[in-house]
């Protein structure tokens, strides 16, 4: 192998940056040559792909965002658009493909390599929400987003007494809602994997507003439901006085943090590293801080779940 490709997909997730720097890095290390693919697999239908050299990757390991740019795809989903893809990586000569993303990047990455062109995928999403792995690219960083924006709306809600509803992102995968919700002493954590009774919600705010308690915080991942709903709903059940704020996009942003820049940096290595090894078809992970990976289809076949321990830990600590 002489010549490999690198393009990110999807949703962008802070750390992407290190990953592309880590594949191209390494794989000039290994006398490969590195092209980039911009703006995901629609730039890989156009063409628009470049050669990387050694300052392509300079001073964008702190940044977040893509340097590649990202863009979602219907055409690729389709054979047409994926045999016009291939032509294009014929075309220049790229034999494998490092692709960044989440499940649906990794759905694009399969196919391809079904169709010979060896492909490994790197988790990059804020959802933590790919198994097999422990940790995907982005997450750490979006976590430490919110908190810091939960940490300043409950010096808000302290000072006027009120309940704070605060909706994060999480359309199928409760993992930002958990773990913010345990770092920041939230009262209730709603998520999409567990169910949940508004009536027991209720009940646990007026419990604490009968012992005196002034404010609460409320977490709900987007995929529950709208977090206006939410307080709607407490509002008519209990008459509480209640805010909410979505934080939307804001939590996608920023520098990644040091967590986040060594896992892309590993993960994004060891991808090329196993196509100079002669695989395809892998999705590569962190798990119990070691590197693994596995077949995509296998990654694709399997569902996420939250650490359950975790969750009735959250429980028991917002009594």
């Amino acid at each position: 192998m002489k010549r490999i490709g690198v393009l990110t997909s999807g949703g962008d997730s802070p750390g992407m940056n290190a990953a592309i720097r880590a594949v191209v890095r390494k794989g000039m290390f290994h006398n490969l040559e590195v092209y980039g693919i911009y703006n995901g697999y629609a730039g890989l239908i156009a063409g628009n792909i470049k050669k990387l050299e050694l300052g392509s990757v300079g001073d964008i390991i702190h940044r977040g965002g893509t340097m590649l740019y990202s863009a979602r795809c219907e055409e690729f989903k389709t054979p047409e658009g994926q045999k016009k893809g291939i032509e294009q990586l014929k075309k220049f000569g790229i034999e494998g493909l490092v692709v960044i993303g989440g499940d649906g990047s990794f759905q694009g990455a399969k196919k391809l390599t079904e169709q010979g062109y060896p492909t490994i995928g790197v988790p990059g999403t804020i959802d933590n929400d790919i198994p097999g792995t422990d940790f995907t690219i982005g997450f750490d960083t979006a976590l430490n987003t919110i908190i810091g924006a939960i940490d300043k709306i409950r010096d808000t809600a302290t000072s006027h007494e009120r309940t704070y509803i605060i909706e994060v992102m999480g359309r199928d995968a409760g993992d930002l809602a958990l773990w913010a919700g345990l770092a920041d002493g939230a009262e209730t954590i709603l998520i999409p994997e567990a169910k949940h009774e508004m009536e027991d919600v209720v009940q646990k705010l007026k419990r604490g507003h009968e012992r005196g308690k002034k404010h609460s915080i409320i977490i709900v991942a987007e995929g529950v439901g709208s977090g206006g709903d939410v307080a709607n709903k407490i509002e008519e059940m209990t008459g509480f006085e209640t805010r909410v704020t979505v934080l939307g996009h804001i939590q996608r942003g920023g520098s990644p943090t040091a967590a986040d820049r060594v896992l892309a940096s590993r993960l994004g290595a060891r991808a090329v590293e196993l196509l100079l090894e002669g695989k395809a078809g892998r999705t590569v992970g962190i798990e119990n801080n070691k590197l693994v990976d596995y077949d995509i289809t296998e990654v694709l076949g399997r569902k996420h779940a939250i650490d359950e321990g975790m969750y009735r830990l959250s429980e028991e600590l917002s009594i």
